[in-house]
């Protein structure tokens, strides 16, 4: 769920910055822009969802330099539709901006930016704020112009950098030249990368005139029409640069003990097998792997580096059981103390060079298992993954992810019914485990008894009882019936019994991704995301904006039901708990630091702090059936454990406070990756 917008409009959400060559620097009085008594440039471009038309944009450059911008897309029924219109000043500064449509989530937009007599005042549904005319540039949410001012004043700086209104400032990363063929055509363009607006630079593709050429991803590209072709160079490019910068963060950020080994001592360490805490624990590691576990008069060998925990709570390696890779990510996990991770949907070729980098320590992050994504062809599919719309080629899906590895098929909404037990059958027979959203035209039950091993979110659990066959699960239909009805779900009826007890005697595996429908299902504009609150002093100031957008529309006074139906997803999970479910830690949200907030709810939701601890460490391992290297800290066992100030079995909240991580041997400091990710140390 988490980055399925798309790279534009959409700075609320996405974050990723945009760029522009620089233009000559205006004379007083005018803005930079096409020539006086010209007529208006429009440039026109398509946004490509792996390899499919999923929109198009727009952006009009007036006589007079002011500029104006559309974008628009659809993404499974959800996607923006913005305008926007800019007015800049002489020295081509934004002084009027005014946003108009609907975001991912179809709320309204409505963002001004007027110049009130030198006072810059702006306003949205999520903030309000005046500063002096030269006190900042102002960053728009929905920004239309693919940041070309911005950029050109980027470009003037003396040192390439600014203050950004409300907050913040952006620097120039990088600023290089390419020569790309584009329809036939050699052409030169311009790859800038602008920093401080996200957690990792944005990179912008630029044209001859300085004008936006292309935005890319191997999900979403946004990129002149008619230029679809260049979109594989293009991404190449970008992944060998942010491959570079990981490189270069690797060689300064791990810290690998002496030859003689690491050990941490005074510790109370977490018995993930038995939920108890032993006191005064000492755990001493040699290259990849625990080889000793003890008390403090444990031996230490000479030469080897050692942590003194004093008295802090030592923890398996959490596990992430529900992401999806994309640069940056790997810091922002091992910095929250998550050392496994299961990717669920992503690109084949990306996803495996970025494992073997962080298997061979050229760019940081966690080990990966691999679940790979089949949905079925149509308006609707997946933006990622492999399609199927036959048996044959189902099944030839399930082969191709056996063969490059892959331990687990996530089948997506848009699968054929009658395809669920092909694909479940073929993976089983490989030893693979299913599991997915459930497809359309089916429920959570009948998906089950197709072969389902778990299901993926909980809104599938309520969409048993509140959703008919005739409904269509892949649209928005399958959140905003759940926001609307779940309060009303008699979670103690029999039908509810019934299904649970299916579940029970299937041993099937809950992924309930809690903590992505918090604020989809609870927030308002303007209130800050509940996963990223915790972290709000902290994080780039346009992340910590952007947090604010607010959740699902809810008209007409419907936040008191929508957050009553949240409440009722928590004690669904409880009711799964209780009958011994098994219930994995999955996040589909903010890498890292989602997975905190995720163990919080399981904890409100009423499981004891321990038992949470348990799940998301040995209780994942268990189910990926890794439990006998990973998940608990035994001798023999992987070296992957994170040190926390504070008792995550009696205040769950503590997991956040990382002092210390160690994966595959070597050895983080949290406060160094947060750092490098554009935020504050704890």
């Amino acid at each position: 769920m988490r980055r399925a917008l798309g790279p534009w409009f959409t700075l609320a959400v996405t974050l990723v910055a945009w760029a522009c060559t620089p233009a000559p620097v205006p004379s007083p009085g005018t803005s930079p822009g096409a020539a006086p008594g010209a007529a208006p440039r429009v440039l026109a471009y398509s946004v490509i969802t792996v390899g499919r038309h999923a929109g198009e944009a727009e952006i009009r450059i007036e006589a007079d330099g002011s500029r104006s911008g559309h974008y628009t897309f659809n993404d499974r029924g959800r996607g923006p539709d913005i305008r926007t219109t800019m007015v800049l000043d002489g020295a081509g500064a934004p002084r009027r901006f005014h946003a108009t449509g609907h975001d991912y989530f179809k709320a309204p937009v409505d963002e001004r930016l007027d110049d009130a007599g030198g006072t810059l005042r702006w306003q949205s549904a999520v903030e309000h704020g005046t500063a002096p005319v030269g006190a900042g540039w102002y960053v728009a949410l929905y920004d239309g112009d693919g940041g070309v001012a911005l950029t050109r004043a980027l470009l003037r700086a003396p040192d390439h950098r600014i203050k950004l209104l409300p907050a913040g400032e952006a620097w120039l990363d990088d600023d290089v030249t390419r020569e790309v063929d584009v329809a036939g055509t050699r052409r030169k363009l311009r790859r800038v990368a602008i920093a401080g607006l996200g957690f990792t630079p944005g990179l912008t593709w630029l044209d001859e005139d300085g004008e936006l050429f292309a935005n890319v991803s191997p999900w979403t590209s946004t990129i002149r029409t008619g230029a679809e072709a260049a979109i594989p160079a293009l991404v190449a490019d970008d992944t060998a640069w942010f491959a570079a910068r990981a490189a270069q963060l690797a060689g300064r950020l791990a810290h690998r003990p002496p030859a003689a080994g690491l050990a941490i001592t005074h510790a109370r360490l977490f018995d993930s097998e038995r939920r108890t805490v032993v006191p005064d624990a000492t755990v001493v590691i040699a290259g990849d792997r625990i080889t000793a576990v003890g008390d403090a008069k444990t031996p230490i060998p000479a030469g080897a580096r050692v942590i003194d925990a004093h008295g802090r709570t030592l923890i398996p390696g959490l596990w992430d059981m529900h992401v999806h890779l994309f640069d940056g990510d790997g810091a922002l996990q091992l910095a929250s103390g998550i050392t496994s991770v299961r990717d669920l949907g992503n690109d084949i070729t990306n996803l495996g060079a970025r494992i073997a980098r962080f298997d061979a320590g050229t760019e940081i992050g966690p080990r990966v298992v691999r679940a790979g994504l089949i949905d079925g062809p149509g308006p609707l599919a997946a933006p990622t993954g492999v399609l199927a719309g036959t048996p044959e080629e189902a099944i030839a899906a399930v082969q191709k992810y056996a063969e490059a590895g892959y331990v687990q098929v996530k089948i997506y909404s848009s699968i054929q019914p009658a395809l669920v037990p092909v694909i479940a059958k073929a993976a089983h027979d490989l030893g693979m485990r299913v599991s997915g959203h459930i497809p359309t035209g089916m429920n959570a039950a009948q998906a089950v008894e197709a072969g389902y091993d778990e299901i993926q979110h909980v809104n599938f659990l309520f969409l048993r009882f509140l959703a008919s066959p005739q409904d269509d699960t892949r649209t928005p239909l399958r959140f905003t019936r759940v926001a609307e009805r779940g309060a009303d779900l008699d979670l103690a009826s029999p039908e509810v019994r019934q299904f649970l007890d299916l579940l029970v005697a299937h041993h099937t595996v809950l992924d309930p991704t809690l903590a992505t429908f918090h604020a989809m299902f609870a927030n308002d504009p303007g209130e800050p995301d509940p996963v990223l609150a915790p972290y709000e002093n902290r994080l780039p100031a346009q992340v910590a904006r952007g947090s604010r957008g607010g959740g699902l529309p809810a008209p007409g006074g419907q936040r008191a039901k929508f957050r009553a139906s949240y409440a009722a997803l928590l004690r669904m999970i409880k009711a799964a708990w209780d009958r011994k479910i098994p219930i994995v830690a999955g996040t589909d949200a903010v890498a890292g630091l989602s997975l905190s907030h995720e163990l919080e709810l399981y904890v409100q939701a009423g499981i004891p702090p321990a038992d949470v601890l348990a799940l998301a460490t040995i209780g994942s391992a268990r189910v990926m059936g890794k439990d006998r290297e990973a998940g608990s800290i035994a001798v023999g066992k992987r070296a992957d454990v994170a040190l926390i100030d504070g008792d995550p079995t009696r205040d769950i909240a503590t997991v956040r406070n990382m002092d210390a991580v160690v994966c595959r041997g070597v050895v983080y400091d949290p406060g160094e990756l947060f750092t490098a990710m554009g935020m504050l140390p704890r």
